[in-house]
């Protein structure tokens, strides 16, 4: 029983130790990179409604059709609604029929990615260039011409309408 549980310890801590050096579960990668607008957590909260702050700061999601953005379709931008930043064109909105905005394309400098490994699976994880917010993940399954899905979080985006970017 004594052996039982030693190489069940050791398993764990080996388990453990590679759980680490792989980066699961663990921020390190975001929290190296740096960024031109930067809040400490009281200021993001004071900044931001609860929902855009669990979904931009703490990579939460929103439920899926609850955002107006996924009825949006007016010639316009979509911005960062924790910096502002400009991320997405309404020319590159479409229907994807997931409940979620969606876009083919980021606009240029607009996002950065990273890989997500909070589920079983690696996603990869998009986040305004500028503030390092959460907006939402990316997939293989978009259309032409880039055959990209960017699924964002309403709530992590604002709009401005007139000539889209």
């Amino acid at each position: 029983m004594t052996t039982d549980r030693r190489t069940f310890v050791r398993l764990a801590g080996l388990g453990s130790a590679a759980f680490a050096l792989l980066g699961c579960g663990s921020r390190s990668a975001q929290a190296a990179e740096r960024f031109e607008v930067t809040h400490t957590d009281a200021q993001w909260r004071k900044l931001l409604s609860p929902a855009a702050y669990d979904v931009l700061r703490h990579e939460g999601t929103e439920t899926p059709g609850s955002s107006p953005l996924n009825r949006e379709h007016r010639a316009g931008t979509f911005a960062c609604a924790g910096c502002a930043k400009p991320v997405f064109s309404s020319k590159t909105k479409f229907e994807s029929g997931t409940g979620w905005p969606s876009f083919y394309a980021p606009l240029p400098g607009g996002v950065g990615t990273k890989t997500d490994r909070g589920l079983i699976m690696a996603r990869t994880e998009v986040h305004c260039a500028r503030c390092g917010g959460h907006l939402g993940h990316v997939f293989d399954d978009g259309p032409k011409p880039t055959g990209k899905r960017y699924c964002m979080n309403g709530v992590a985006m604002t709009f401005k309408a007139g000539s889209a970017a």
